[in-house]
């Protein structure tokens, strides 16, 4: 009857798996966890300033003409992935660090025989930004990485493809916060793709200008013909 006593007592001192009220094992809210996240800083900016100076500047009626950032992408290129494939995963740690996106790996799609590459293998890594975390990227990436190159005097305005979109590349991964200088095992680049809705460069420019993109201003943009 002791052992019956026993095992009951066990079942209703924690009746499911679950430990009595008061006891640390219970987990615990805090105070802002059904708090919804603030929108971003930039989305609202350009919504209430940028978009409708424009529209002004550029005469635009229909606010559907009026340029935004549609997506950010960030690529990185490995080639010592070939030989060693666990530097490609160091990058897409850091890439993912980066971005707060999970990356995805980038396969050849050809053989090379001089170099070693075979087609299907793994050469680097891309992330593709939308929504919230874009606008979050383009924050972090004006107000505190490009503060940090070295010898920086401005972004290229000839950088532009002819369709509205920017392309740059950047030498070092150590510009972004995120990155710990001292888990990192090689120092590497990206190339980051800015991708407006508009077609035309001077509209795009003006875009990314009033978004914060520091521009130099001693420079035309080239025009692309098609």
């Amino acid at each position: 009857m002791a052992t019956k006593e026993k095992a009951g007592a066990g079942k209703s001192g924690a009746k499911g798996g679950r430990a009595e009220k008061g006891s640390s094992m219970i987990p615990t809210a805090h105070k802002g966890d059904r708090i919804p996240a603030a929108p971003p800083r930039l989305r609202e900016y350009y919504a209430q300033t940028v978009r409708p100076k424009l529209a002004a500047q550029f005469g635009l009626k229909n606010p559907h003409e009026v340029p935004q950032l549609e997506k950010i992408v960030l690529n990185v290129g490995m080639g010592e992935a070939i030989k060693t494939p666990k530097v490609l995963d160091t990058v897409v740690d850091e890439l993912a660090v980066i971005s707060g996106q999970k990356p995805v790996r980038k396969k050849a799609k050809k053989s090379i025989a001089n170099f070693g590459l075979r087609a299907g293998q793994e050469v680097g890594a891309s992330v593709t930004l939308r929504g919230a975390r874009m606008w979050e990227f383009l924050d972090r990436f004006v107000s505190t990485a490009l503060p940090r190159v070295r010898d920086f005097r401005g972004l290229s305005t000839r950088s532009f493809d002819g369709r509205g979109n920017y392309s740059m590349g950047v030498k070092e991964q150590m510009i972004f916060p995120e990155i710990n200088y001292d888990q990192v095992e090689q120092i590497h680049g990206m190339d980051i793709t800015f991708v407006t809705t508009t077609t035309k460069d001077d509209q795009a420019l003006a875009l990314l200008r009033e978004l914060g993109m520091p521009f130099r201003g001693d420079e035309k943009p080239v025009v692309v013909k098609h």
